[in-house]
């Protein structure tokens, strides 16, 4: 009989942990690490902690499933090995020693212009006067490069303290570092997760970021693997999470939420952004239109306890600056730019009050053994 990975899944589909009483497979809890070796069969199964009290039963009821709807001569008993991830708090600087704070920048879900809010609070931040760095981390969605008007850049290592690094590509202000820079920006990009995220490493450790005051991170939309290894390899200062006032994107902003200050990240959130708050049509400024629904992040927020930290409104010339290459915060004059700036500033305020009330040493990273 053959044995393939499927049939394994298949198999732990009826095995349900206690806890929350969904099966194996649907909770995220078989590791991607099944190894088949004729009739032997061994892989790792994630509880949320190493004291986990259902971790006997579900390795039995595991290896039960598997020999009765795969095959009774599967070699599965004591194979199956129970993983956890641990909290550790090592030193922040190890990585990144001159970079004083790291943001992650999420939403929920895509197309509430979470990578078009990115762009623009890195320009503002350079233009209050900080050393500003941005990792488009969006590996399967690169938008960053077009976004600051160098798409044709391709960086290049340089010796660095006896180590070869990639350099930033950088304009207005911002150094800039994305998959998009070493991929053709026709092809779609099909990497499994452990791929996508050794790039991420990569992009963050072999890269000459030097001093900076903000180091931006343009994550994926959603939750993956991006997310853990971003967690795993930075301590993070804190995270900033995008989403419109639309009920359907605010459903998926507080799972957002929920994954920063759940156990197995435990990142402080900053606050919520609105984007697309209401439109204001050029020629009457004054007017605004609720198109996704009004206030629904400040709802939002004060239901979470968490700060909004701006709304910025539907204006064309957003739209007409990423597509250039010309971010609107560019222009801190016109509205656009106003509102950018503002959210810099705000930005600024919650990092410093938090970097004030916490001993930097206490950034979270996480481990799973």
């Amino acid at each position: 009989m053959n044995i393939y990975p499927k049939l394994i899944m298949d198999a732990l589909e009826k095995v349900r942990y206690p806890g929350n009483g969904k099966d194996l497979v649907t909770a995220g809890m078989v590791e991607d690490d099944i190894r088949i070796e004729g009739m032997k069969v061994s892989f790792s199964i994630v509880f949320e902690k190493p004291n986990d009290p259902f971790i006997k039963s579900v390795i039995k009821a595991a290896e039960t499933a598997i020999l009765t709807y795969v095959s009774p001569d599967v070699e599965i008993k004591g194979n199956i090995r129970a993983v956890a991830p641990e909290i550790i708090r090592p030193e922040p600087d190890e990585l990144l020693p001159d970079v004083k704070n790291i943001i992650a920048i999420s939403s929920g879900k895509g197309g509430v212009g979470k990578s078009t809010v990115a762009a623009n609070l890195a320009v503002a931040l350079a233009g209050l006067g900080y050393k500003v760095g941005l990792l488009d981390a969006d590996i399967f969605g690169p938008s960053q490069p077009k976004m600051f008007n160098v798409e044709d850049a391709r960086p290049f290592m340089e010796e660095v303290n006896g180590r070869e690094l990639i350099q930033p590509a950088e304009n207005y202000g911002v150094k800039m570092l994305s998959i998009g820079f070493f991929v053709n920006k026709n092809d779609a990009i099909l990497w499994r997760g452990s791929m996508a995220s050794n790039a991420l490493k990569q992009l963050i450790s072999d890269a000459n970021w030097g001093e900076l005051d903000y180091f931006l991170i343009d994550l994926p939309p959603g939750t993956s693997d991006i997310h853990l290894t971003l967690v795993q390899t930075l301590g993070i200062t804190g995270a900033v999470v995008i989403s419109t006032p639309q009920e359907v994107a605010l459903a998926d902003a507080r799972k957002g939420i929920s994954m920063f200050t759940g156990e197995k990240i435990d990142v402080p959130v900053l606050g919520l952004i609105e984007n697309m708050a209401w439109f204001t049509p050029a020629e009457l400024p004054e007017n605004k239109y609720y198109i996704f629904g009004k206030e629904g992040c400040k709802r939002l927020a004060e239901e979470l306890d968490v700060p909004l930290l701006g709304q910025i409104p539907i204006v064309q010339s957003i739209c007409e600056g990423g597509d250039s290459g010309k971010p609107v915060a560019l222009n801190p004059d016109t509205i656009t730019g106003a509102a950018f700036r503002a959210l810099a500033e705000n930005i600024v305020v919650k990092v410093e009050e938090r970097n004030r009330n916490q001993d930097p040493t206490q950034r979270v990273i996480v481990t799973v053994k």
